[in-house]
């Protein structure tokens, strides 16, 4: 018995990284899954991942910059599984390593459209099931809020925007006993691994940084995190951000 049986969860940008690593999580906890992601193929692996270890999934494609896209997406998930009991907003495109003054417009488009504006999407969308069931929202923000990583300005200015949607929500939601929390994971995903391979004293400063001196894996820890959090021992946590990143930016 795991504590997400019959539950059902949508998750952006589950085809790799970190969204993976909580789809497999809450999977392995019973949930059925909606691997939302623009990338079929890498979509079709976790899918194929989840089955392997007896879950059910389904891929979705959205691109959740289009908000047509993100109700259909909805749609079919329902159309699946039955109902949406949680929602993990994780998608965010960027371009990064970026001086400040040289960010473009078109850097802003991507990153406020592929990271809160579609969670806000995909929450205004996800609505009307979760609050007539079990109601849980997770969004993904960053540490690199706490802690500026130099390159990275438009990114670290959408997932500031995430903290502000999350305790919005929180606060307005709460009377339809959903809660919405983050995590701020920091994960050795492929993207993590291309960045620091091209800037190998950005990760020296990071790790010099963190208090457990090691990142973090994107089923084990931040995964996990994302299960509790969307389980029934969390049903009075709301509105809050869980660092899961080994001590390396504290929220409060």
């Amino acid at each position: 018995m795991g504590t997400l049986d019959d539950k059902v969860a949508i998750i952006t940008g589950s085809g790799s990284g970190v969204g993976r690593g909580i789809a497999l999580a809450l999977a392995k906890e019973g949930a059925a899954i909606g691997v939302i992601d623009i990338n079929d193929a890498g979509a079709d692996e976790t899918v194929a991942l989840i089955e392997a270890a007896g879950g059910r999934a389904l891929t979705v494609h959205c691109d959740i910059r289009r908000s047509a896209e993100v109700d259909a997406a909805v749609s079919s998930v329902v159309e699946a599984f039955g109902n949406v009991d949680i929602l993990v907003n994780n998608a965010q495109g960027a371009r990064g390593q970026v001086p400040f003054e040289e960010i473009t417009d078109e850097d802003l488009d991507l990153v406020f459209q592929a990271g809160p504006i579609g969670a806000v999407y995909f929450m205004r969308a996800a609505f009307p099931y979760l609050k007539d069931g079990y109601g849980r929202v997770i969004n993904v923000r960053s540490g690199a809020e706490q802690i500026p990583l130099p390159g990275m300005g438009a990114y670290i200015a959408a997932k500031g925007a995430i903290g502000g949607v999350t305790r919005i929500a929180a606060r307005e939601w709460g009377q339809y006993g959903i809660t919405v929390n983050s995590i701020a994971p920091a994960a050795m995903t492929d993207a993590a691994k291309g960045y620091f391979d091209a800037n190998p004293d950005k990760l020296e400063a990071v790790m010099a940084g963190m208090s457990l001196k090691r990142f973090g894996d994107a089923e084990a820890d931040a995964g996990r995190a994302v299960a509790f959090l969307a389980g029934p021992d969390a049903s009075y946590i709301t509105g809050t951000t869980v660092s899961v990143d080994g001590g390396g930016a504290f929220y409060s």
